[in-house]
Order: C-alpha cells, then sequence, then structure tokens
C-alpha cells in the first residue's frame, strides 16, 4: 500500500467532495464583489509584508481572485474561467477521487505561499492553475477546447505549449519566478513524477529493443549451395559451379574444390 493510499485510509473521510465547484463559486462571488468595490483587491491579494504584520487572510484570500489571464476582464470572461475551473475540478475528482484532489489543490497552494513568503512577492494563483490543468491533460488528453470560443485545441496540444512556455520563463526568468514554478508544480511531480520516470523508462527500453532487433535483422535467403570455404553462393554468384568433394562431403565452389579429389555434381 503506497503513502497515498495510507492517507486515504486514515484522512478520506475528512476530504470536500466537489472542492472545486466551491472554488469556482468563491471566485464568482469575489468576481462580483470586486466589480463593485474594486479597492477589494487590495485586502484580498497575497502580500508577504502585509501577512508579516498579522494580514494572515491574506494567505487564502488570494486563491479566489479571478485569474483570467488573456480572457477578457468581463463577465464573459469570468463565466468561461468559471466554467474552466469546474469543469477540470469535476474530471480531475473524477479520476482521482476526492482525497487525493484535495491534498493536490492544498499541495500546489502551500507550493505558492511558501515561495511568495520566501522570495518575498506576491504570487497569483495561476501557477496554481496551471499544475491542476497539466494533471487533467494526463487523464484526458483529447478532451477539446475551444480557444476564444472558436478555435478548437486538444488539451494534450495546449498542455505542450504551457509547459515549453513555463520552460522558457524558467529559464530566462529571476530566481523569485523559477522558486515559485518549482514550489507550485511539487504536487504534479509528487502525484505523477514516478509514473513519468517509470513511463520514460520503458519507452527507452522498448525503443533500445527495437534498435537492436533492426540492426540484427538480416534479409533471409534461401541458398542450395555454399562453399565451405568462401561462404559463396549460387545467389551472390550465379554463374559459379559448385561440386561435393568425395573426400570429406563438403560442398566447394569449383575455385576452391580440392584438386587431389574426386566430385560429383552438386
Amino acid at each position: 500500500m503506497s503513502l497515498l493510499d495510507k492517507m486515504e485510509y486514515r484522512f478520506g473521510r475528512h476530504a470536500i467532495p466537489n472542492l472545486m465547484r466551491y472554488i469556482a463559486g468563491l471566485n464568482g462571488l469575489c468576481f462580483i464583489l470586486l466589480k463593485l468595490h474594486p479597492r477589494l483587491f487590495e485586502v484580498l491579494y497575497l502580500s508577504p509584508q502585509l501577512v508579516l504584520q498579522g494580514q494572515v487572510w491574506r494567505l487564502v484570500t488570494y486563491m479566489f481572485i479571478p485569474q483570467m489571464g488573456f480572457l477578457m476582464p468581463d463577465w464573459l470572461g469570468a463565466a468561461f474561467y468559471l466554467y474552466f475551473l469546474w469543469w477540470i475540478g469535476d474530471g480531475l475528482e473524477h479520476a482521482l477521487g476526492a482525497f487525493r484532489l484535495n491534498l493536490y489543490y492544498l499541495v500546489g497552494m502551500i507550493g505558492v505561499t511558501v515561495a511568495a513568503m520566501v522570495t518575498m512577492s506576491g504570487w497569483a494563483a495561476f501557477m496554481l492553475n496551471s499544475s491542476l490543468f497539466f494533471a487533467f491533460a494526463r487523464f484526458f488528453p483529447d478532451e477539446v477546447i475551444f480557444i476564444m470560443y472558436i478555435i478548437p485545441a486538444k488539451v494534450k496540444w495546449i498542455s505542450w505549449v504551457a509547459a515549453v512556455a513555463a520552460i522558457y520563463y524558467f529559464l530566462t526568468g529571476d530566481w523569485d519566478y523559477r522558486l515559485a514554478l518549482l514550489a507550485t508544480m511539487a504536487n504534479y511531480f509528487l502525484f505523477f513524477g514516478k509514473e513519468i520516470v517509470q513511463g520514460a523508462r520503458v519507452r527507452a527500453e522498448v525503443a533500445e529493443r527495437r534498435r537492436k532487433f533492426e540492426k540484427s535483422k538480416e534479409p533471409v535467403t534461401a541458398t542450395l549451395h555454399e562453399c565451405v570455404v568462401c561462404h559463396r553462393t549460387e545467389a551472390s554468384h550465379p554463374d559459379l559451379d559448385f561440386r561435393v568433394s568425395s573426400q570429406d562431403g563438403q560442398e566447394y565452389c569449383r575455385d576452391h574444390l580440392p584438386k587431389a579429389a574426386s566430385a560429383q555434381k552438386a
């Protein structure tokens, strides 16, 4: 029994079913409140300096600020973002179960918060949402998302583009960003790292076996005659005569037939 299985057996009854639905609902409520009172953002966002001054609620409330990214910051964009959270949340809960999804989200949230407090930088929830999306893509790679509401694209291709972008910004960004990315993606590698390594090892072994097979594979040619000295055959030298030596019973071409021995036609 794995560690996750043991934890689920012991603490599974405390899991919150439909967690991402609640997260989406609180994001929707926060969006409405921010529309009514834009300055509310100053009270909710994650600020390590203000947390150290006693505003500890910011360790949680920043998770409910909608991260619409490139989407239009309007009601339609908010509706799409909330549906997206709901959709991937339901898919992950179906694949992982309520307890493991709760734990996955909690570990990612802790990663974002720790990175923010260590670097003294405010990191939004978009990184955690990225780790949720990568997990979703692992289970549902062929699901289709309509980018900008009109362009269909499979989840696996979007995740590859997002992964390439994350690697690029990791290589070109500052250490604050790198630490935040590593800390946030810790949940993904904790849950799927062993499976990723094993899958890569299996693929490497299969590729090596295929390479050895292709290297050793030789065309099979049926021949009736072969010289025991030079190993020429009627296939390689159609005009060559072959004889069987009466002395030793071996087959020779005419160039290597023992001269002192009598031979008969093969």
